[in-house]
């Protein structure tokens, strides 16, 4: 017999969307708890208020917390290059592939063509935040679960990249790196780059992803609390939205680096007809916890197979387009050397006239590690957005927790909750 809650609630769970309540017989004793906000059960300032029948979840109400950022309104106040700052305090564990997508949008706004060096860098630096990102889920799914051991391998290799941030932006961890049209400075020695990116990857990140394989893939502890929890269908995944690792460990066929390519993802990514980079993207099938886990893993790999395919081959050349386009910030040698350089640095700094962005609206997103992270820019003409939204990834992934939930042990949250890597600056925007 399905599971009816009280009339006065207003909600009835089929048997066969939840088996878990399937034959359940309401005895009437019911008491609510508030699960969190505390690290690092429930990631960061988010609150779930359960209502418990014994050590069964009859319902979850999501809040999303109080982090109290203000990130869209801030993007009407500041400039397409300050702005840079705001989308890194966002998803704070990739935060430069927030970087790379905003001024993606921004260039797709003004009709700014990227130069082939500055493609390659932003496409490496975009995996090596899905891999830092990535990290740190499949860690935390560990830890989640009692396995404090399974968090440090991938926590604790993910240091050396905020060493590459250090390097090319001269911060650690919130890098603000990219500028309209291009990047706030070129590498300041390309081999050292290299050198780094490849330490990282080969010494680092890879040896982390087979210790913690070897230690929780096939762990059935690990399996019995992961396998047939929280499974989301394709069906549930589309209608929800959903997108990144959680959509494709539910069957769901859909990466924006496949789908709407960019950056090196597309053709022509060095100027002298090079192919696409080639990748696969990881689809299972099972929805669960577990499969998110697996999913999450294998896309680790498929970075590491990226930055493999272009760390050797970066084109030469400069990292800002041209300066046909008023948007884009002179050579800091053409401010201090030259006559049109001073003028453009001073008009686009001082006075805001350099802007020549046109009145109307876009669109456009990327691929980053929890999914499709957008931002919509209405602009009128001024040097910075009328109106700018942002479609991030952890808020629209985070409404389906309340229907995951629903007939599972009270000890399943944490672990649910975790395959869904929510990050709460994503949340009170």
């Amino acid at each position: 017999m399905p599971y009816t809650l009280k009339p006065e609630q207003g909600l009835t769970v089929d048997a066969d969307t939840t088996p878990y309540l399937a034959g359940h017989v309401d005895t009437g004793d019911r008491w609510v708890l508030n699960f969190g906000p505390q690290h690092p059960a429930t990631h960061t300032t988010l609150r779930l208020v359960l209502e418990l029948d014994g050590e069964r979840v009859v319902r979850c109400t999501p809040h999303i917390g109080y982090l109290h950022s203000g990130f869209e309104k801030l993007g009407e106040s500041l400039d397409y290059n300050q702005y840079v700052t705001i989308t890194s305090r966002m998803n704070y564990l990739s935060s430069i592939s927030n970087n790379i997508c905003w001024h993606h949008v921004i260039e797709k706004l003004l009709g700014i063509e990227i130069t082939p060096r500055c493609k390659v860098l932003r496409t490496i630096m975009a995996e090596i935040g899905r891999i830092q990102d990535h990290l740190l889920c499949v860690g935390a799914a560990a830890l989640d679960l009692g396995a404090f051991t399974g968090f440090l391998y991938p926590f604790n290799s993910r240091e050396p990249s905020y060493d590459i941030y250090d390097y090319i932006s001269g911060q650690r961890y919130h890098p603000d790196w990219t500028r309209v049209g291009g990047l706030s400075q070129d590498l300041p020695d390309e081999d050292t780059f290299k050198r780094m990116i490849k330490n990282f990857m080969h010494n680092d990140a890879l040896k982390a992803i087979a210790d913690l394989e070897a230690l929780v893939l096939r762990n059935r502890i690990f399996m019995d609390r992961t396998q047939g929890v929280g499974v989301v269908s394709e069906a549930d995944a589309t209608a929800w939205s959903l997108s990144g690792p959680i959509a494709r460990a539910s069957g769901v066929k859909r990466d924006l680096r496949k789908d709407a390519p960019y950056l090196c993802y597309a053709d022509n990514w060095d100027g002298q007809g090079a192919q696409a980079v080639k990748f696969s993207v990881p689809i299972a099938r099972d929805g669960d916890v577990y499969a998110r886990f697996l999913v999450r893993l294998e896309e680790l790999k498929q970075s590491v197979k990226i930055i493999d395919q272009l760390i050797d081959n970066i084109p030469a050349g400069p990292v800002n387009a041209g300066v046909e386009s008023n948007a884009v910030k002179p050579p800091k040698p053409d401010v201090y050397g030259s006559i049109e350089g001073l003028i453009q640095h001073f008009e686009l700094i001082m006075t805001n006239r350099g802007w020549e962005a046109p009145v109307g609206e876009v669109y456009g997103a990327h691929e980053t590690a929890n999914g499709e992270l957008g931002f919509f820019v209405v602009a009128d003409g001024s040097p910075r957005a009328w109106r700018a939204r942002t479609r991030p990834p952890s808020f629209i992934n985070y409404q389906v927790m309340a229907k995951l939930l629903e007939g599972h042990m009270l000890a399943d949250t944490v672990a649910i909750l975790g395959s869904l890597n929510i990050v709460a600056g994503e949340l009170d925007r």
